[in-house]
């Protein structure tokens, strides 16, 4: 999944030179065939779930909240956010945090081999504001809590063993999480404006009781080198975690964190960017800043979430800007993949693919109403890049 920095702003519906020149010396623009439209062609118009998808793709909902999921006896929680998708057999499962404080917690779906829901139940219950979160290679959810001190609680998709808090990994305004098991660490973004990256190296390896909690450190720079240095007191008191480390690396409200060949990216949303660390090559860079678009008009604009594809896609769901989900590919292509249409009070949560890579899953967190009980959950099936 090699990736070009995005500061060559190959980015779709604006010339190139309207970046100026110097942008984009000696490499290409990734233009489409029509403007706005990114491997998968134009956006529909919206269809009977109200959102707009490119030919060939369909759209249905799995879950309303405040209501019972179709053919269980479970009542779906109220502000769906991060999730994330867990093989079960010939089937599979599809976790959500509710960011709802107090109560928060985690639910999930059940799929058949058909795509049926055969299931719905609790995953975590009596925490706070869970966020987002991110899946580990030996198939446990982090759910994390989006609060002063809050923690990461090590979730069963699967329902049978109970929800464990891990102390170790830090107490601070969690976001996101994303396991690299190259070199056996666990990717943390803060949700602070002033906000620090973090990774978390347990002592063994599939087991996150124990371990050292360390922040990114580097310039101020948008590229560069960087090293990770340990942070002394992971409970954040008496001071808080993002201050124990002096030239620890600050950004303005992390979000939605993905690991995949060796890089991690993640997004912040008060600067709607999209960051790319090479952890082999120990470099960091911007891979997308809607603000260098000149003259505005920027595909991708509040980044949240944020998910890949086995094609090397990045998808990135947005928080407001136009209610879409973007892409990102490696051809540093970026155009919107869908967009929900009617629900402008809203955010998009959750974006995850089934195993197959056949269906993505994701959630408008408040709906039509615009409140918390207004949280719609929804599937997208269609002929996803391999």
């Amino acid at each position: 999944m090699e990736r070009r920095s995005f500061l060559r702003r190959a980015v779709i519906g604006t010339s190139a030179a309207a970046f100026g020149g110097s942008l984009w010396a000696g490499s290409a623009f990734a233009a489409p065939a029509q403007p706005g439209a990114g491997p998968y062609g134009a956006l529909g118009a919206a269809d009977a779930n109200g959102i707009q998808l490119p030919a060939g793709f369909t759209s249905r909902v799995i879950a309303r909240s405040g209501q019972t999921v179709a053919g269980t006896s479970y009542t779906w929680h109220n502000a769906p956010d991060g999730g994330a998708c867990f093989a079960d057999g010939s089937g599979w499962i599809y976790v959500s945090n509710s960011e709802i404080n107090p109560s928060g917690g985690a639910s999930a779906v059940k799929f058949g081999s058909t795509g049926a829901v055969t299931g719905a139940y609790r995953i975590l219950s009596g925490t706070r504001q869970n966020c987002a979160g991110g899946k580990t290679p030996w198939n446990t959810w982090l759910s994390c809590e989006e609060v002063s001190l809050g923690y990461v609680y090590e979730t069963d998709p699967f329902g049978v063993n109970a929800a464990v808090r891990r102390d170790a990994m830090g107490r601070f305004k969690h976001e996101a999480a994303a396991a690299d098991p190259v070199r056996r660490a666990i990717y943390l973004t803060e949700d602070e404006s002033d906000g620090c990256f973090y990774r978390f190296l347990p002592t063994t390896w599939g087991n996150l009781s124990s371990g050292t909690l360390q922040v990114f450190k580097a310039g101020t720079a948008t590229s560069g080198t960087f090293t990770w240095q340990t942070v002394p007191d992971p409970d954040g008191a008496p001071t808080t975690t993002r201050n124990q480390v002096s030239g620890a690396k600050r950004f303005n409200g992390g979000e939605g964190c993905y690991y995949a060949n060796d890089t991690v990216w993640f997004t912040t949303k008060g600067d709607n960017r999209v960051w790319q660390v090479n952890l082999a090559a120990g470099t960091y860079e911007l891979a997308y800043d809607d603000s260098l678009v000149v003259g505005g008009g920027a595909p991708l604009t509040g980044v949240d979430n944020v998910t890949g594809a086995s094609s090397g896609d990045l998808f990135v769901a947005e928080d407001g800007g136009n209610m879409e989900i973007c892409i990102i590919t490696p051809d540093d292509v970026v155009a919107p993949f869908l967009r929900i249409t009617g629900q402008s009070s809203s955010e998009i949560t959750g974006p995850a693919f089934s195993p197959d890579g056949r269906r993505l899953y994701f959630s408008s967190q408040r709906g039509t109403s615009g409140s918390s009980s207004g949280g719609i959950t929804y599937e997208v099936t269609g002929p996803f890049r391999a």
